[in-house]
């Protein structure tokens, strides 16, 4: 099934994501991982590309077996800036032939190798490329886009940001996910800005549960997030207990889902990253609002 004709539901929905394995060695280990929060049953479940393309090939497998074992739709990542427009038409049909509809398009990360090159020499320079080629294949493929609530690190500022993703929406985009956040009035401020824009794709908001106090400083050089106060004390208080941490890690991810449901936004995307115990907690914190209508 087709994301974008889930996010057409007018009910509440909760997605995961989780990333494939880096070796044959734990290739067993995520698969179990992964249908243990495919059995949760969610709206649709995402799985992650490998970093230069090394476990792409996984990303398919999972991608694949979450959909043909547990009857869940998923979401495949596909990144472009390391690739030729040859082997991203090769992964594509690979994709196709498997049964994949959903595309997560995706520049990728640039590479010290690929910073000291000439950009010129690139195949693909942005994921505006990648969707484009995408389209271009025709129907087939649900393509959703990456967003950036605060702002993507290689931005000049917001308004540039936005200009760049409404590019992304021409070009194809059919939805749209975005980085994490911990501050959901950055969420709404940013929403209310890209409407303003014309960007008119649903928009599902990214909640990553900080379950150990050594995420926090992960999260803040993946993705520049801003760590309001109310979180700071969460850590500073808890985060030298595993246990607590994780308890309250997890109340106040779930907190965040909560007030976006409470206005207005019925999808909302988890990055669970292989963690069933997680996704599962913050499933049942959620148990009498999912799959209910509330306009």
């Amino acid at each position: 099934m087709k994301i974008i004709d889930i996010l057409k539901r007018d009910e509440c929905g909760l997605s995961f994501e989780v990333f494939p394995p880096k070796t044959d060695t734990n290739y067993e280990s995520v698969r179990t991982a992964t249908e243990e929060i495919a059995e949760l049953k969610p709206t649709f479940v995402s799985v992650t590309y490998g970093a230069g393309g090394g476990t792409s090939q996984y990303t398919l497998d999972i991608a694949r077996n979450i959909k043909e074992s547990k009857g869940v739709t998923s979401l495949a990542h596909l990144t472009c800036v390391s690739s030729t427009k040859d082997t991203v038409r090769m992964r594509l049909e690979a994709m196709e032939e498997a049964g994949i509809e959903n595309i997560m398009a995706l520049r990728g990360d640039l590479t010290p190798e690929l910073m000291e090159s000439d950009p010129d020499s690139w195949d693909y320079r942005y994921a505006t490329d990648l969707i484009a080629d995408i389209r271009d294949m025709g129907d087939n493929f649900c393509i959703g886009a990456a967003c950036y609530p605060e702002i993507h690190p290689d931005s000049v500022n917001q308004k540039e940001d936005i200009r760049h993703l409404k590019e992304k929406v021409e070009a194809g985009a059919e939805f749209l996910t975005t980085q994490m956040f911990f501050d959901n009035n950055l969420f709404y401020n940013f929403l209310y800005k890209i409407r303003e824009a014309g960007i008119t794709v649903p928009i599902l908001p990214g909640i990553m549960p900080i379950t150990r106090a050594n995420q926090v400083e992960r999260a803040i050089r993946l993705s520049g997030s801003f760590m309001p106060q109310r979180f700071k004390s969460l850590v500073d208080h808890f985060g030298n207990d595993p246990d607590a941490m994780k308890q309250a890690g997890i109340a106040y991810a779930t907190d965040q889902i909560i007030d976006l449901y409470a206005n207005g936004i019925k999808n909302v995307h988890v990055y669970s990253m292989n963690k069933p115990d997680v996704a599962g907690a913050i499933q049942d914190n959620l148990s009498d609002i999912l799959g209910k209508s509330f306009v």
